[in-house]
């Protein structure tokens, strides 16, 4: 009887934060996703034992873990959060608003009423720290340097008596209290590497590794490759040679996870699924007998498009093709390869987050099945791969995706047709697996290295990592070995993938300038370990604009007349307009269909627009956007849903928030509720109607749907405020507000 396996590989990274010469981290992320993430991933498994999985561990993440733990590690950020309040400088004021709130808003602060309330205080005052900064009492700093760390602790650790303790206490905090949360952070993280390896010593897991400082190793290898995936793709000036380097990278990975776990990984994700028939021949050289990436290197390397319908549903004959784990031979280099299914992948990354536990975790089960049926029909047995990030999602659910982990692993469990595996299990239980004998190079993000090479961003960053690599070659036998070791691991880490993720057009995040300077902090190590001084031009930034959301709030009545062929720019002068960044922050993947909502009030009505990126889609949609009414001791809700279909209105019905009951809708219309569609959505609704009055507040975000899918919403974060007032007040308060800096 054919078999349906199902692969869950965890991927855990984050970039190496640590300047070796100053010894200081310049972020706080290890720490951060390391009380949250790492531990409760892995200790959620001893619930469901049949329940294998695969946890990709990137070893300079181990590394900065272990140095927190010994207790070596100078955090700037845990200093902010740990030191006395009474003893902040204005420096350190600043600095604690600008960094304590880097956390969800809804997610992580919001789930703890104190600290919600001080981040409205850091908006209320434009998230401008230096405008902040008197405007916070003693007290306030010393609640917010404690609950900016436990917002990030581990739900397995939040039930500990002591910790439970401070979050029922929620607010007034002591020094004490600052010196415990610490001391406890250390206690989580050292208990990470300890409990991946019970659990891969138990069987339940298998650990994997990637390079090193997790390099893009087709590109260490030789920058060429990008222009052989993406013929034409204009490279930089210099053309970096180092398949030395790449071969080093993954050697120390697979020692590291040999000296911390015992036992040594046959098994590479390699960074961001970046593959070469080069990286396969390095790979083999090593021992690694398996790797992983995307479908989309599969279907370039066969001359097969993975297409999909508005379902996610493979077409004919991808299936086949995509469920089952591949061997790779070629001139004597033999590689298993498993290739992750990308839409259930970004099911979990982008859009179960934005749905009920249970639902999710139904449709996930459910589309598994579903995938692989066309395969098991045939008598074959199917793997289904699915691969992600195993951090950054869990910001986004309900108490970091708990709930729903815990539903899919009952099902995976409790279904005796689904056997959940590890990589190194499909590997060996897979009969007859498919034969590759050449390979397209590319990543597991549009089977291409765009994200990394061809930008004039990227391509000066890896310009500038090609002299300071040739600077090391004439100069490191003038030093001492010491030194030249420094100097050498510090080439290493600018040859990891996370400093050109942000460079470029494609990703940008409140932290891209520190990410930039700590990159040409590395390169300027390199010289001045080496004796010289860097060149000036280490100096100047890499980074060019940086495109993020902007929020703009109203001011001034508006009046726009709702017309189904187009909206007039005047119409909506004054309205408050939130702007959608055009990239994905730190996750990609993540479809952008909605581009941005105009919104405001007059004396009598809400007026809202959406506009979407390319016009209204096609495909059936469902807009839902709520209309949150806030009063001084009370709230109330309601939810417009829209349903659209070839860019025309079908209907609509507007309900109290969580009832199935209208009070009005497109067949019944009483209450001088209006709606048009063409290019864009508008609508009107009487603040009567919202129960909103003079001094209330309307909350307002819009959700697009496909299927009962969220596909994207807007904000992703936090509400469209609109407070109601009268029109002398609201021109008014536009002097108040200043954009953040």
């Amino acid at each position: 009887m054919a078999t349906l396996r199902v692969l869950f590989l965890w991927h855990m990274h984050q970039p190496f934060y640590k300047d070796l010469v100053s010894g200081e981290y310049r972020l706080p992320w290890v720490r951060m996703h390391a009380l949250k993430d790492y531990y409760g991933m892995v200790k959620l498994l001893d619930e469901f034992p049949d329940v294998h999985q695969t946890f990709n561990l990137v070893p300079s993440l181990l590394a900065q873990i272990q140095d927190y733990v010994a207790g070596t590690a100078r955090d700037p950020f845990l200093s902010i959060s740990s030191r006395p309040a009474r003893d902040f400088s204005s420096d350190d004021r600043r600095f604690a608003l600008q960094y304590l709130f880097q956390a969800n808003p809804t997610k992580l602060i919001g789930r703890y009423p104190r600290y919600q309330q001080l981040w409205d205080k850091f908006r209320a005052n434009s998230f401008n720290p230096a405008r902040a900064e008197t405007a916070f009492d003693l007290q306030e700093y010393t609640d917010l340097q404690v609950l900016s760390q436990l917002a990030w602790f581990d739900e397995f650790f939040l039930d500990d008596p002591e910790v439970r303790r401070l979050i029922q206490r929620g607010r007034g905090f002591s020094e004490d209290d600052q010196r415990f949360v610490v001391a406890r952070e250390r206690e989580i993280m050292a208990a990470i590497i300890p409990a991946y390896a019970a659990a891969w010593q138990r069987g339940g897991i298998e650990v994997s590794t990637s390079p090193f400082y997790h390099p893009i190793l087709p590109l260490v290898c030789d920058t060429n490759q990008g222009a052989v995936s993406s013929p034409g793709l204009p490279l930089p000036h210099v053309r970096f040679r180092r398949p030395d380097d790449a071969s080093e990278q993954l050697k120390r990975g697979l020692d590291l996870h040999e000296r911390l776990f015992g036992r040594r990984p046959v098994g590479v994700w390699p960074s961001e699924g970046s593959v070469s028939e080069e990286v396969f021949a390095i790979g083999h050289h090593l021992g690694v007998r398996w790797m992983a990436t995307d479908e989309g290197v599969l279907g370039r390397s066969i001359g097969f498009n993975f297409s999909r319908d508005g379902s996610g549903r493979l077409a004919a004959g991808g299936p086949e093709r995509l469920y089952a784990p591949y061997l790779y031979e070629k001139d004597g280099a033999e590689m298993r390869l498993v290739f992750r299914d990308h839409s259930l992948s970004d099911l979990i990354g982008f859009v179960y987050s934005g749905m009920p536990a249970t639902d999710a975790a139904t449709h996930l089960i459910h589309s598994i099945k579903e995938a692989a049926q066309p395969v098991l029909q045939q008598g074959k047995d199917a793997l289904v791969s699915i691969i992600l990030d195993g951090e950054n999602a869990w910001e986004f659910y309900p108490e970091s995706g708990r709930e729903f982990l815990r539903r899919v692993y009952a099902g995976l469990q409790n279904s005796p047709e689904l056997e959940a595996v590890t990589v190194s299990e499909a590997a060996e239980r897979h009969r007859d697996p498919p034969r590759l004998n050449s390979l397209v190079p590319g990543s597991w993000i549009n089977a291409n290295f765009n994200v990394w090479i061809g930008a004039p961003e990227d391509n000066r960053a890896w310009d500038d990592l090609s002299d300071a690599r040739s600077f090391y070659e004439q100069g490191s036998h003038l030093v001492s070995q010491e030194r030249k070791q420094v100097a050498f691991e510090e080439l290493l880490i600018a040859e990891g993938s996370d400093w050109n993720w942000w460079y470029g057009p494609e990703h940008h995040s409140a932290n891209d300038r520190d990410f930039d300077e700590l990159y040409r902090k590395h390169l300027s190590n390199v010289y001045t370990t080496l004796g010289a001084a860097p060149p000036l031009y280490l100096a100047q930034p890499i980074i060019s604009g940086v495109a993020r959301p902007s929020y703009t709030p109203q001011t001034a009545y508006i009046k726009p007349r709702l017309r189904a062929d187009m909206s007039r720019y005047f119409d909506w002068l004054g309205a408050a307009s939130y702007i959608a960044e055009s990239h994905t922050g730190s996750m990609h993947g993540k479809v952008s269909l909605l581009d941005a909502i105009f919104a405001g009030i007059d004396e009598s009505n809400l007026y809202c627009r959406v506009d979407f990126v390319g016009g209204i889609p096609l495909d059936p949609l469902e807009v839902s956007v709520i209309c949150e009414t806030a009063k001084k001791d009370s709230a109330s809700a309601l939810r417009l849903q829209i349903l659209l279909e070839n860019r025309q209105l079908r209907r609509w019905t507007l309900s109290p928030a969580g009832s199935a009951e209208p009070i009005a809708d497109s067949g019944y219309n009483a209450a001088d509720i209006r709606l048009t569609v063409f290019k864009n959505l508008e609508f009107q609704i009487p603040l009567s109607v919202l129960g909103a009055d003079l001094g209330s507040t309307i909350r307002l975000r819009a959700t697009l749907l496909r299927e009962s899918l969220p596909l994207d919403a807007l904000p992703l974060e936090g509400w469209i405020e609109l407070p109601v007032q009268t029109k002398e007040e609201l021109e008014g308060s536009v002097y108040n507000y200043s954009p953040s800096s």
